[in-house]
């Protein structure tokens, strides 16, 4: 979180844990907001603010916004509150106007399209029921199922299936499923899979370089979809890539994303944001309150962007 002046200027940062209201309600995730809300507030030296931009991983749907609009509000942590899916501020930290397309591709994948009028575009992204395929955690289910379909002779050979154990210091898969499955191994570790997925396709793994290329290929489904959505398919529009998994810059995939919108969205400006996506939520803020030009240059300024 950050606390700033309508003239761009940040009185004050803190940093909390995750936040996750499909899985602890939204009451207990705004509880645990409200730690980082009320130090950044404290350091700031105000109680309130005039406005709350708030840009929150899994407020997917329009209905959870509202309801954790109608939650905020009750907070009492500014005058306003606007609450938008965490992706729209990769967006807004990628593009000098709130104008483009994002797609972020971290522990899952998501995309988002907004213009200057407030029209956007935008998808559930909840998993395969809304018919999203990969991000981090998406990527490392298919390397392990690739893997262990290797091993038992189901599926193509692949050095996934040796190279995924001995990642994790285990002598082959029986024992890397043994471990998942009773829990000797965190669940959060199953994020370690997917450099290790990147370096075989690097290498030249088929099966690897497969499932790499297929991320790239819904990278850019989505980017266009979006764009044609908002009428930018045909004039110059910013795509910005965003999450740890765009940011990482891996050649194969970097590579094929820009190929793959050459061809099909010929006119559209891929870049890579790394900028932190809070910058993004404070200029949507000063957006809001149609601060001056200045404010925003300053506010880059001071995240480096």
């Amino acid at each position: 979180m950050a606390v700033l002046t309508g003239g761009g200027e940040v009185l004050a940062t803190a940093r909390g844990g995750g936040f996750r209201p499909p899985a602890v309600g939204v009451t207990t995730a705004v509880d645990a907001l409200a730690g980082t809300v009320g130090r950044a507030l404290a350091a700031a030296g105000v109680r309130a603010v005039a406005h709350v931009s708030a840009c929150l991983a899994n407020a997917d749907l329009p209905v959870e916004e509202e309801r954790l609009t109608a939650a905020l509000r009750e907070r009492a942590w500014g005058d306003s509150v606007e609450v938008r899916n965490d992706t729209f501020a990769v967006l807004r930290a990628g593009v000098t106007e709130p104008r483009g397309v994002a797609v972020v591709c971290g522990a899952g994948i998501n995309c988002v399209g907004m213009l200057p009028d407030g029209r956007t575009a935008r998808f559930p992204a909840l998993g395969r029921i809304s018919g999203d395929w990969g991000g981090g955690w998406g990527l490392a289910e298919e390397a392990l199922w690739c893997a262990a379909r290797a091993h038992d002779g189901r599926g193509a050979p692949t050095v996934l299936a040796d190279a995924l154990p001995a990642h994790f210091g285990l002598a082959g898969m029986p024992e890397l499923i043994e471990a998942l499955h009773l829990g000797d191994l965190p669940p959060a570790r199953r994020h370690e899979v997917t450099p290790v997925l990147f370096s075989a396709a690097a290498g030249g793994d088929a099966v690897a370089g497969a499932l790499v290329d297929r991320q790239a290929d819904e990278v850019v489904a989505m980017a266009t979809v979006a764009l044609d959505r908002l009428g930018l398919l045909g004039e110059e529009a910013p795509v910005v890539l965003g999450g740890s998994v765009l940011a990482a810059r891996h050649p194969r995939l970097d590579d094929r994303v820009h190929a793959l919108l050459a061809d099909r969205a010929p006119k559209a400006v891929p870049r890579v944001v790394t900028a932190p996506p809070v910058l993004g939520a404070a200029l949507l803020a000063l957006d809001r309150l149609a601060a001056p030009p200045s404010a925003g240059r300053r506010l880059r300024a001071h995240y480096g962007a």
